[in-house]
């Protein structure tokens, strides 16, 4: 146990020593929430009107609406990117000696992971900071914070999961525009970081609203809006939990040496 655990902080300390030089990760990964705050908000405020509605006890601003899923909005990016990571440590090399270690795999796997889930809540740290500056005020500290973090560390691994599932399918680093396209976006349009169920249901656009109510995004997304408020978050926790679940046992299958990732590392052998 504390050689798996050594090794797995050796992949974490990795992981946060790269983002450490990378000081224009983290600002990317601001600028794109920080521009839906500041300009798509202020745009919006008068148009969206937020009734009072669970978890939510008075009327509220758009942008104190929009700001738990901008936080699952960075969890998000950066989960995929993680994807992306995985994509060109392997084509790389780097990838193929950290899987031949004498570990098993799918721990290999869970320390990914965890690293991926720890820069995911740095950069989702630092966008609640620079939120509060711009006046959003979220009640995250208090007697329900230990609720809260559960919830957002619960939404990154989840993520970040689905990343490590993604990269087990995407063979090359030009595919992950296609990924962009018709997994990250759908599924953060398609959910309630922007507007409320009751409000897809209201309009008319039934089949969004029902890719809503199933988009796991959705109930990570709202078990972090609820937790800020301290309210019941219902079936939250349990989907994203099993979403975790799931994603990490595929893709720990899909890495399994015997298909595959593992399939690409074979080689014929002689005649």
């Amino acid at each position: 146990m504390r050689h798996a655990f050594q090794a797995m902080w050796a992949i974490v300390a990795r992981e946060l020593a790269k983002f450490m030089r990378q000081t224009g990760r983290l600002v990317s990964a601001l600028v794109r929430p920080l521009l839906w705050l500041a300009v798509f908000a202020a745009g919006f405020r008068n148009v969206f009107g937020v009734a009072i509605a669970p978890p939510y006890e008075t009327y509220i601003s758009y942008d104190v609406y929009i700001a738990p899923g901008l936080i699952g909005m960075v969890l998000l990016f950066n989960g995929m990117q993680s994807s992306l990571a995985m994509v060109y440590d392997r084509e790389m090399g780097l990838m193929r000696l950290l899987l031949t270690a004498p570990l098993p795999r799918p721990w290999i796997l869970l320390s990914k992971l965890v690293a991926t889930a720890v820069l995911s809540l740095m950069q989702a740290l630092a966008f609640v900071l620079v939120a509060w500056l711009l006046g959003t005020e979220l009640p995250i500290w208090g007697a329900h914070t230990p609720h809260v973090l559960l919830a957002a560390v619960s939404s990154a691994l989840m993520l970040g999961a689905l990343g490590l599932l993604l990269s087990v399918h995407i063979k090359q680093l030009e595919n992950f525009a296609g990924t962009m396209n018709f997994v990250i976006f759908p599924m953060y349009f398609m959910s309630t970081a922007l507007y409320p169920l009751w409000k897809l249901e209201e309009s008319g656009a039934v089949w969004v609203w029902q890719i809503a109510r199933f988009n796991p995004f959705t109930h990570a997304v709202e078990w972090m809006r609820f937790a800020i408020y301290g309210q019941d978050p219902g079936l939250a926790p349990y989907v994203v939990l099993a979403t975790l679940g799931l994603c990490f046992f595929f893709a720990s299958w899909g890495y399994d040496p015997q298909r595959g990732f593992g399939a690409l590392t074979k080689r014929p052998g002689p005649p």
